[in-house]
């Protein structure tokens, strides 16, 4: 697997799954950063504790094949729902000393067809009130990982839209387009931002 040479390559990198906690919303598609963050934990065989310095649960470990192209990476789900997450993420990211640009938010995308990704360092936050706190707590130069759920149907409202469930087709699929989305958390950060782009970007 290529490895970067840039300054990409050194430090820790924060990866915040954006969700909202409570079991009432676990399968929410507002809920797929969550989702995310959880297979990777499992990826690399760690379990979520709640954080000594935030509100929020975290796994330590490292992403990537053993030796120096692996990287150190802190998972976090903040708990403090989606709206208020830039509070949590920025605490953890002076606790854990991460550059900016190693953080990547994984969130749920309403302009973006069901399914696909788009990866992409800064920008706005297109109404996502995630990205929306979290941009406000530290500047938009964080990377995000943009997970699709399409618009919602008819004349529903957005945010009833996101806080459904994902629909019984959609979750015939839902595992496979998780399982990618890590995989394009994992190459952005092993093998940086344009290589990963091209991989997934859709």
């Amino acid at each position: 697997m290529h490895v970067t040479t840039d300054a990409n390559a050194d430090g820790p990198w924060l990866i915040a799954g954006l969700g909202n906690p409570g079991p009432e919303y676990a399968m929410n598609r507002h809920n797929v950063g969550f989702m995310v963050a959880d297979l990777l934990a499992q990826r690399i065989g760690g379990k979520f504790k709640r954080a000594a310095k935030a509100q929020a649960q975290v796994v330590e470990g490292r992403i990537g094949a053993p030796g120096p192209a692996s990287r150190r990476v802190i998972l976090v789900k903040p708990m403090s729902y989606m709206n208020v997450s830039g509070g949590p993420v920025t605490a953890l990211r002076d606790f854990y000393k991460v550059p900016t640009g190693h953080i990547v938010a994984v969130h749920d995308e309403l302009d973006i067809d069901y399914g696909a990704l788009r990866l992409k360092l800064g920008g706005g936050d297109n109404g996502h009130n995630g990205l929306k706190s979290m941009t406000k707590a530290m500047g938009p130069d964080y990377h995000r990982v943009r997970f699709g759920i399409g618009r919602p149907p008819g004349r529903m409202q957005v945010a009833d839209f996101v806080l459904k469930d994902f629909a019984s087709a959609e979750r015939k699929e839902l595992d496979y387009f998780v399982d990618r989305a890590a995989d394009a958390v994992e190459a952005l950060i092993i093998e940086g931002l344009e290589r990963a782009q091209s991989t997934y970007n859709s």
